[in-house]
């Protein structure tokens, strides 16, 4: 039997059940995100550690704004590389699919959090 979401969390101690949900509901929103542009074909594709923390970026940002970093950041989420820990965590636990070419490297200083979440941030104004 599959483990929760919040059983693989607590096992492994080092972020909260949140922080796994949202990088697996970030996941969702980017496959579905690449699967909208118009020279998609409509099968899934493989998404990789660089464009998944690109699309937990987007995911994060639309959901807490300017506060992103502090909301990502109380889950012990403070780099790329945390997003890779719980991928992997998450492969491990069967929640999550990987290619044998996948490592925990790709998500290795994709960008920085302040740079993006805090500096670069936009308000889009319609």
């Amino acid at each position: 039997m599959k483990k929760t979401i919040e059983e693989i969390a607590q096992e492994d101690g080092r972020y909260d059940a949140k922080a796994l949900k949202f990088v697996f509901e970030g996941l969702a929103s980017t496959v579905e995100k690449f699967r909208q542009k118009p020279e998609s074909e409509d099968t899934p594709r493989h998404i990789s550690g660089q464009e998944l923390a690109w699309g937990l970026a987007e995911t994060a940002q639309k959901r807490w704004g300017r506060l992103a970093a502090m909301v990502l950041s109380t889950w012990n989420l403070n780099t790329t590389r945390d997003f890779g820990e719980i991928v992997f965590l998450m492969i491990d636990s069967g929640w999550m699919t990987s290619q044998e070419t996948d490592t925990i490297e790709d998500f290795d200083e994709v960008f920085d959090f302040t740079e993006v979440f805090e500096k670069q941030y936009t308000i889009e104004i319609r």
